[in-house]
């Protein structure tokens, strides 16, 4: 039996929490009428974010078929790691501005623990949006898109399309903190495409161009718009260069 409860907040607003996991954009609750399930959880939160109140076995069902935004389990630990290290680069920019506040920081190092296989998949798609940063918690556009990119990383665990949102995130941060270096788009873009494996460039050219496909991070929303989907779209033509030697 369903029972209302107060109104919610729209979860957009926290950092590295994001778009709609089904449809890239992002979602509000109702206005009125919001209903908690039997498992406690709201009934919209059910139905926009799957793996929620699920069994570790029902969660390896939602979150290992349907979407060419996942990528297999071994892909997205592949892939974790190198977003890790983008979302490292500009954490500093972060660190600047809110010296205290550690979830950043954290945020990566549970992506490197993902990465080496020390984390269940299970578990943390369900932690993915523990330990956000909320939008408007840090002032410098820099330092929040830098809390962006860590947010991205962690949540590689749910899908593999998440990397390249980290990476654009920390493309945007460099840029943001060099107003007067046009080229630092340029230069960290490349220093993404050469820091990553030949296995890394094969799993993300897997992923579909972004603002194509509806099931994930990459559908039309946030991160194919703007500065963010220019940055994408220059990373993904970049991975379809021939394989550094």
């Amino acid at each position: 039996m369903l029972r209302p409860v107060a109104r919610y907040g729209n979860p957009a607003g926290v950092v590295g929490g994001h778009q709609d996991l089904l449809t890239g954009t992002h979602h509000s609750p109702p206005a009125v009428g919001h209903f908690i399930t039997p498992t406690g959880l709201p009934a919209w939160c059910a139905r926009w974010w799957p793996g929620l109140g699920r069994s570790d076995e029902q969660l390896r069902k939602v979150h290992t078929v349907g979407s060419p935004q996942t990528l297999s389990e071994a892909d997205r630990r592949l892939v974790a790691a190198w977003a890790a290290d983008c979302a490292e680069r500009v954490l500093g920019l972060f660190e600047a501005e809110a010296p205290a506040d550690e979830r950043p920081r954290a945020a990566i190092a549970r992506t490197r623990a993902f990465a080496r296989g020390e984390l269940k998949t299970a578990e943390e798609i369900r932690r993915r949006f523990v330990g956000g940063v909320a939008a408007g918690e840090v002032m410098a556009p820099a330092a929040a898109a830098a809390a962006r990119s860590a947010g991205q990383a962690v949540a590689i665990c749910h899908m593999g399309a998440h990397a390249l949102g980290a990476a654009a995130y920390a493309v945007k941060a460099t840029a943001l903190a060099a107003p007067d270096r046009p080229e630092a788009v340029k230069d960290e873009i490349r220093w993404q495409l050469s820091h990553m494996s030949i296995e890394v460039r094969a799993a993300l050219r897997a992923l579909p161009p972004v603002g194509e496909n509806r099931s994930g991070p990459l559908g039309p929303g946030l991160l194919a718009s703007g500065e963010l989907g220019t940055i994408i779209r220059d990373l993904q033509a970049g991975l379809v260069l021939p394989d550094p030697d």
